[in-house]
């Protein structure tokens, strides 16, 4: 067993009293010599947190007692080396930065799809359109066979990015996923909003659907948002790294580019143009 425990979880439900609520869990933290960053919301909660287990564990105990969270469960991974270098506990208006007005997650929810219905469904061939609502770059890494990218660079690109897709759609059956589900809460019912009929987001994401399905019917990792990088379908940390200079994810490949200098560039940011040289190997 490794020596950190990673929790990464959300909740959309009204939360109040955010300046003393941020102060409590600065201070509990602390106590237990954790690391990550929470943000706290009116819509809700967004956690990555990394620390002992005995810690995380206390953490967790103590979020529950906040009316609201009383169910929340996050997700868990482990790893050797703790990937954050501080705590931070932040107060925003949005758990994940949209920019819609008059998406509720919390009163209008998307319908959930469990991991291992989706599993199911694409053993059985099942006509389905799987939507990956994350951004370019961590789409690059790994996805499902067959997905649909959004073709976006920032999740606020999303809307934009629905108004393209082809109108036969509307009609079909739509499993929209993103890493660990988040995004899909208000991708969901914006979509919904649009016209969409049939839509589902697959629950807990791909870190949920690697946690209960392994890689079935998905290729290359999964890019997460700490010092780990990238996880494969076992959740364990991949030898991918993030460029110094533009914070690309790079994988082992795109690391024996000619253009990848440590600290200095990579095949995405060595030319003025960053995007216009793809990895030559």
């Amino acid at each position: 067993m490794l020596p950190y425990i990673n929790l990464s979880g959300y909740k959309f439900t009204p939360l109040g009293d955010l300046p003393p609520l941020k102060e409590r869990l600065i201070s509990l933290a602390k106590a237990g010599s954790l690391r990550g960053t929470i943000l706290l919301t009116p819509e809700g909660i967004n956690l990555f947190i990394a620390g002992t287990r005995p810690a995380v564990a206390e953490f967790l105990q103590a979020l529950r007692l906040v009316p609201g969270l009383e169910d929340l469960t996050p997700k868990e991974s482990e790893s050797l080396d703790q990937p954050f270098n501080r705590m931070l506990v932040k107060i925003k208006k949005e758990i994940i930065a949209f920019g819609i007005p008059g998406i509720d997650p919390a009163q209008h929810p998307t319908a959930k799809l469990p991991a291992r219905t989706l599993k199911q469904w694409l053993d059985e061939g099942r006509p389905i359109t799987l939507l990956d609502t994350r951004n370019d770059y961590e789409v690059r890494m790994g996805t499902f066979r067959g997905a649909r990218p959004a073709g976006i660079d920032h999740f606020r690109d999303f809307p934009a990015a629905v108004s393209k897709l082809p109108a036969e759609l509307k009609t079909q059956p739509i499993v929209m996923f993103c890493t660990g589900g988040i995004r899909c809460e208000k991708a969901g019912p914006y979509m919904e909003q649009a016209g969409f009929l049939n839509v589902h987001q697959l629950d807990g994401g791909i870190l949920k659907y690697f946690e209960e399905c392994g890689g079935a019917h998905y290729d290359g990792e999964c890019f997460v948002f700490d010092h780990r990088v990238g996880v494969d379908p076992a959740l364990r940390e991949t030898n991918s790294v993030m460029c110094f200079k533009c914070q690309m994810p790079l994988s082992v490949t795109e690391q024996k580019d000619r253009r990848y200098v440590p600290a200095q560039s990579c095949p995405y940011c060595y030319s003025e143009n960053k995007l216009s040289d793809a990895p030559v190997g």
